[in-house]
């Protein structure tokens, strides 16, 4: 027998989301649906989920242990966030309604603004500031289900700001139950002052940045952005060689406008993971496919920019790639923290089932950032981490559009958000 500190009884639908990882093609669909599913566990860590009937026979809940009432509620893995930009200060919003006019995005940034606007104003804000601003961002995120998140620099583009993000995130993840994983992407663009002599900038990531990031352990993953209006496919090639030297693990920011290779380059180097790949190419998905590195795929870019086109959801899943769902939580072109909101854009815009989108915001999210073997599926072994949804079934999540179904947030077996709001870790009151 099993012991359990914390018992979730009788779910109307438990979806565990568990087996091998990553999920492709047709196994995307599998989610291991229970009805009247059960889930356990001890000291934060899993130790059963299944049917009443396993349940009464493999775990024996301690004298003490809380009992959460789950009826007619659908249990979820908590959502793993595998894309944002969470530590960044000021807004966008006065560029947003240029964009409502025509302007684009890269219009924008040949103009000094986009990602420009957000890197003056993050230079001015202090650790604090940035602290205190993530905090109520990963608020807004764990009320709609997010119990993981990555997250990147970016908005700094010199050392001292670049550091100044990433202890940010050391900062808010010590305050805060959402679990953050830290990514260095102070090659997100070229910052103002290197705009005349670029390779002056690659170089500073080269010999000062990237080392000295690693050497303060702030980030386990480092990112570019490839792309013309940012890196060049060979600068791109030029740094991640750097980056993996000094002992990163390396994401990219790929074929997310132009097709120039991001896609390409990222499973040739062994990426973890590529992202966007709104203009990714046949050889791409061909790429990817073939390979171990995840597509972590940005739907509320599409949705929030206003573009006709979006990422080959489809075809990628159908070659057999590694298709991760992720917010790219950020001022300028996804201002969007709900994983909810962006399973729903999942389906009704990259033409995926809601299996698969859940799929791709949970175990292949964690997939994507490294994180497989603790989050993402509620299975003996990993955290308890589990949502408690008030829909009917799964398919409601997409079915009923447009609003948070997220009433209950356990995260490493303790509620975080109950009735829909944030309270300070606890277990609920026995029944």
């Amino acid at each position: 027998m099993r012991s359990a500190d914390l018992v979730v009884a009788g779910c109307r639908e438990l979806v565990t989301c568990a087996g091998p990882l990553p999920r492709r093609g047709k196994d995307l669909r599998q989610i291991g649906s229970v009805e009247n599913g059960w889930v356990a566990s001890s000291k934060g860590v899993i130790v059963f989920a299944g049917s009443e009937d396993a349940f009464r026979a493999e775990v024996s809940p301690e004298p003490d242990a809380v009992t959460v009432d789950a009826r007619g509620m659908v249990a979820l893995p908590g959502f793993v966030d595998a894309h944002t930009h969470l530590p960044f200060a000021g807004d966008r919003a006065r560029e947003f309604g240029l964009r409502i006019q025509g302007w684009t995005y890269q219009q924008l940034a040949e103009r000094g603004m986009g990602i420009q606007t957000t890197v003056r104003a993050t230079r001015a804000a202090s650790l604090d500031d940035l602290v205190g601003l993530s905090i109520k961002r990963l608020d807004r995120m764990l009320l709609t289900g997010t119990t993981t998140a990555e997250a990147k620099s970016g908005y700094g583009l010199n050392l001292e700001d670049e550091v100044k993000q990433l202890e940010a995130l050391r900062d808010a993840a010590a305050l805060h139950p959402v679990d953050i994983v830290p990514t260095f992407m102070g090659a997100h663009d070229i910052p103002p002052e290197y705009r005349d002599r670029r390779e002056g900038y690659v170089r500073l990531l080269i010999d000062a940045l990237i080392p000295e990031v690693r050497q303060r352990g702030l980030a386990e993953f480092f990112d570019i952005f490839c792309e013309p209006s940012a890196f060049s496919l060979e600068e791109t090639r030029t740094l991640v060689a750097a980056a993996k030297a000094a002992g990163f693990k390396v994401k990219i920011h790929a074929d997310e406008f132009v097709s120039q290779g991001g896609t390409e380059l990222a499973a040739e180097v062994g990426a973890v993971s590529a992202e966007h790949l709104i203009a990714i190419s046949d050889e791409g998905i061909s790429r990817l496919a073939a390979s171990d590195t995840a597509a972590i795929l940005l739907p509320g870019v599409s949705y929030f920019l206003m573009m006709d086109k979006h990422a080959p959801a489809r075809r990628l899943i159908d070659a057999g790639a590694a298709v991760a769902l992720a917010s790219d939580f950020n001022p300028g072109s996804s201002h969007i923290s709900s994983i909810p909101f962006i399973l729903q854009l999942g389906v009704f815009t990259l033409g995926m089932t809601v299996e698969e989108a859940l799929n791709a915001c949970t175990g292949n999210a964690a997939y994507a950032i490294g994180r497989r073997g603790t989050v993402g599926s509620l299975e003996p072994g990993k955290k308890m981490d589990l949502l408690l949804c008030d829909v009917p079934d799964h398919v409601s999540l997409a079915y009923e559009a447009g609003r948070n179904p997220v009433r209950t947030v356990i995260k490493n077996g303790q509620v975080v958000v109950e009735d829909g709001r944030r309270v300070a870790p606890r277990f609920l009151r026995s029944a």
